[in-house]
């Protein structure tokens, strides 16, 4: 079990000294109150585990639930083809097909609730999207921030629009800050790496860190095994540098993963990095002490193109070049 001093000096590590002991005072109790999950199996992938990835209402049926009838889909026709199903957000949202979460706690009611997520988890592994790195102008959140309300008022990212922010790596074509007015009247610019809809936490804030490690302890107690950390490699912000990859972003990996292993160590955590494949598995970090699986979008279209063209050079050609950093 990873011992409570790791997580403290991880914590020192990215807050520096002073706010890192007061990040492990508000921390750390919410890892000793959390309930204890020991590894019963062998840690991370295995190979014939099979992962099935959905929304939660790919399949309907008029008048039931859209994740009863999907249950009931995957009990009859997938069971002994499917290990686990990975649901993309399933929570209320307000855009981006689930990635703007407005409610991290909730299941979208259109769906279903945490009941029908139980009984699927009575018969598949469950794997959940962590949206780590943003959520929702629409939700209850933004609008504390807006009004200004006690532990959310440094929730966003208020940068001036004058500052060179030339060096960032954007992922989409759209602006990189959205103007907003406060409550109190005033304008501000929030950072907005994926849409104005979708406002980037500022974890430079404790109240965002204690905030989704709450949500991380929340998941694993709704029965999650596998946690994708969506958009990973965007989550820490610096001026004057690149935002895509930084230090702090990594130890923000590795502490989640630290946090997992001692209060559930069989929970695997997957990042979600649509990069080069050398940045891809820098996730893995040591082998040990950051992602156990790394997640990219290069393999599905290779194997779409094998089977069309029944040619299996490229996706050959590209597997053959693959590295890890090390054994693990």
């Amino acid at each position: 079990m990873t011992s409570a001093e790791s997580i403290k000096a991880l914590l020192r590590r990215i807050y520096g000294k002073k706010t890192g002991v007061v990040a492990c005072a508000r921390i750390m109790p919410l890892i000793e109150k959390a309930t204890k999950r020991t590894r019963t199996g062998p840690s991370g992938f295995q190979q014939g585990l099979n992962v099935l990835i959905t929304y939660g209402d790919t399949i309907q049926r008029q008048g039931q639930r859209p994740l009863a009838t999907l249950h009931q889909f995957a009990r009859t026709f997938l069971k002994d083809a499917v290990s686990v199903i990975h649901f993309l957000p399933f929570f209320p949202y307000s855009s981006d097909d689930g990635f703007s979460v407005m409610d991290f706690y909730r299941i979208d009611e259109t769906l279903g609730d945490w009941d029908d997520v139980t009984r699927i988890g009575a018969d598949f592994s469950l794997m959940f999207d962590f949206v780590i790195n943003h959520f929702s102008a629409k939700g209850k959140w933004f609008a504390n921030y807006l009004d200004g309300r006690p532990g959310f008022t440094d929730f966003a990212i208020e940068t001036d629009p004058a500052a060179d922010l030339s060096m960032v790596t954007r992922p989409r074509s759209l602006p990189l800050l959205t103007p907003f007015t406060k409550t109190d009247g005033r304008t501000v610019h929030l950072w907005t790496t994926f849409s104005e809809d979708q406002i980037d936490f500022n974890y430079k804030s404790l109240d965002v860190l204690e905030q989704m490690i709450r949500v991380l302890l929340f998941y694993v107690e709704k029965g999650a095994q596998i946690l994708r950390l969506d958009a990973i490699a965007y989550l820490w912000k610096e001026i004057g540098t690149t935002c895509i990859h930084l230090p702090q972003t990594h130890d923000m990996v590795r502490l989640f993963r630290a946090v997992l292993d001692r209060v559930a160590p069989d929970v695997i955590l997957i990042t979600e990095t649509n990069v080069p494949h050398a940045e891809n598995i820098s996730y893995f970090g040591s082998g040990g002490d950051e992602a156990q699986m790394v997640y990219n979008f290069t393999l599905p279209p290779l194997l779409f193109y094998t089977f069309v063209k029944q040619d299996c050079r490229a996706l050959s050609q590209w597997a053959a070049g693959l590295e890890l950093p090390s054994p693990q």
